[in-house]
């Protein structure tokens, strides 16, 4: 029997544990692939106080799992596979084993959105600034959409391609004025904007790209077999094996202030909460305040 079970060991997940350990309570972490969750897999990260100089989200992800490791805290790399929320003594059960607590903290933030278009599937398409981005050097690579997690993977990327070309549904980038004028300065870089990447078509490779200006309707089709395409279209909160909650109509987790949902001794923290601002900054803050009040519990 654990005090307090948090799923996810991105920032929000990370700062749970911290803050349930420091108050002599016994805190098992979940998580199912690497600590640090999605920021892991980012260029760079920003504009969180403290980062190092020329921090990138390796660099990040490797230090929260340092610090969450001195906690204490039990981590265990397992999936959970169902859950019951709703007794007085909750049980999470991964595809290893079985385990319950008094309160649980839900920290699995959310899964890469899906265009859910023809071709998506195919080699060359939905791929990872970080890890991809140097097979794709002198090459055309495109970046879909235009908020600031793709804006700021185009800018990485236009030191490796030789064009990026951002394609984004708005009139203009949705991204923060710095990104914007760093767009401006970068002279390989080039904004389609109110257009959507409607249509994939290849063999087993992604060779030919659809575009549709969604002001006009027109289409653009482009033949260039050597391109990459970085999807950024936001997130799907990872709650559908959580019943019970009570979401938003994006599907997001609500809860009060004190990052309590619906059910009693249920928290939620971090990408998977309904709120308005989603950084690594707010998660943290999510998962101090869930931590804090799982162990008045």
């Amino acid at each position: 029997m654990y005090d307090i079970i948090v799923i996810g060991a991105g920032p929000a997940g990370v700062a749970s544990a911290i803050y349930g350990t420091s108050r002599g309570k016994k805190v098992l972490v979940l998580e199912k692939n690497a600590i640090g969750g999605l920021i892991g897999k980012v260029s760079t990260v920003t504009h969180y106080p403290g980062i190092i100089e020329q921090e990138s989200g390796q660099t990040f992800a490797a230090r929260l799992k340092s610090q969450l490791e001195q906690t204490g805290s039990e981590i265990r790399f397992e999936e959970v596979i169902d859950a019951d929320l709703l007794s007085a003594t909750k049980q999470i059960i991964t595809d290893k084993g079985k385990y319950e607590a008094k309160a649980i903290v839900l920290a699995n933030g959310g899964s890469p959105k899906m265009l859910g278009i023809p071709g998506e599937q195919l080699e060359g398409v939905r791929l990872n600034a970080v890890k991809d981005g140097p097979d794709y050097a002198g090459k055309n690579v495109y970046v879909i959409g235009g908020a600031d997690g793709a804006v700021k993977e185009a800018l990485y990327l236009s030191a490796i391609a030789d064009q990026v070309t951002i394609v984004c549904i708005e009139p203009q980038l949705a991204c923060i004025d710095e990104f914007r004028k760093k767009v401006i300065d970068t002279d390989n870089i080039h904004v389609k904007p109110h257009s959507s990447l409607t249509c994939v078509r290849g063999d087993q490779r992604a060779s030919t790209f659809e575009f549709t200006d969604n002001e006009t309707g027109a289409k653009t089709f482009v033949d260039d077999p050597q391109a990459g395409v970085f999807v950024y279209a936001g997130i799907v909160p990872n709650t559908s094996l959580f019943k019970g909650l009570e979401l938003d109509e994006m599907g997001f987790i609500q809860t009060d202030e004190n990052m309590e949902t619906n059910i009693s001794g249920v928290y939620a923290a971090g990408d998977i909460r309904s709120k308005k601002v989603r950084q690594v900054a707010t998660a943290v803050n999510d998962g101090a305040i869930s931590a804090i009040n799982a162990s008045a519990k």
